[in-house]
């Protein structure tokens, strides 16, 4: 498995995580805003604890061991969801999880749309 991330302001900072493994180090949670790219224009605070170790192999092959909170924190577990199947809109009640599955429905009828008329 692998994650690469970068959460640098210039972009060009890159992470990798080979075969991460994340670890809460709190029970304590923290709501933060979500948005995927799997589930366009959707978003949504999720809960998930708010710090956490992170155990990954670099690009050397070398073992390391980070602790992370705040954006890192939520990205890490965010991108770890997508290497176990799940999406954030997962962790929302039903109604929600129902009214995002609606809208996306929604856009994806409206890019079909667009589609025929940009090829008529």
């Amino acid at each position: 498995q692998l994650i690469v991330m970068d959460l640098s302001e210039s972009k060009d900072e890159p992470m990798v995580f080979i075969n991460p493994k994340v670890t809460p180090l709190t029970e304590e949670t923290q709501p933060y805003e979500e948005g995927c790219l799997s589930v366009p224009q959707i978003y949504d605070k999720v809960d998930r604890p708010s710090r956490v170790k992170i155990e990954a192999i670099n690009l050397e092959g070398q073992a390391f061991e980070i602790e992370a909170d705040g954006l890192l924190a939520v990205c890490i577990q965010h991108e770890m969801d997508h290497l176990n199947g799940k999406l954030f809109v997962d962790y929302l009640s039903p109604l929600k999880r129902q009214r995002a599955r609606e809208k996306v429905e929604k856009i994806v009828r409206q890019r079909e749309r667009e589609k025929v008329a940009v090829k008529r």
